[in-house]
């Protein structure tokens, strides 16, 4: 691991702290995770295993702390790790080939589903702190994240490229 690599991943967990603690509350006390776009673009510019595993716990840790939702805090906790390993394997499985303009924006909309999809199920059923069911939690919450994580990333995703090429960064 490079200390580089591990600012540029703190500067992004950061980053996503400040937005998900500002983020406004749209269901419930459940609001967009933020984190999870500067998660996914941790994993996009350092797509190896030791990276995915500390960007992942951090990004855990941090919604945790800054979670509205009932119950956030074991399901941050659980789902974050899960979520980033799935995300990286879809990222992994792509073809170079494909344009990123298309398959990024697909990869957040998977990976954003899986991460609600886990919080839920966890908030709702494993810890039972929450009012409410799956399906409406899910469009009334879900749904809107993926639509603002997936416009969140496509604008920041081509600024960090050129930020990168610019400073000569080497990818790990």
């Amino acid at each position: 691991m490079k200390t580089k690599d591990l600012i540029l991943l703190a500067l992004f967990m950061g980053i996503g702290a400040v937005l998900h603690m500002i983020a406004p509350p749209i269901l419930f006390g459940m609001k967009p995770d933020i984190m999870l776009p500067m998660m996914f673009l941790g994993i996009i510019l350092f797509p190896k295993v030791n990276y995915v595993l500390i960007v992942s716990i951090a990004t855990g840790v941090i919604s945790a702390l800054t979670t509205t939702a009932p119950g956030g805090q074991i399901s941050n906790l659980v789902e974050k790790p899960i979520t980033a390993f799935i995300f990286f394997a879809l990222f992994l499985i792509i073809p170079k080939q494909v344009n990123q303009k298309v398959s990024i924006p697909i990869l957040i909309t998977i990976g954003t589903i899986v991460s609600g999809s886990i919080f839920l199920v966890m908030a709702l059923y494993v810890v039972g702190l929450m009012g409410g069911s799956f399906i409406p939690m899910f469009v009334g919450v879900v749904l809107p994240a993926v639509l603002f994580n997936v416009v969140f990333t496509m604008i920041l995703y081509p600024i960090i490229q050129s930020i990168m090429k610019r400073s000569n960064f080497e990818f790990a």
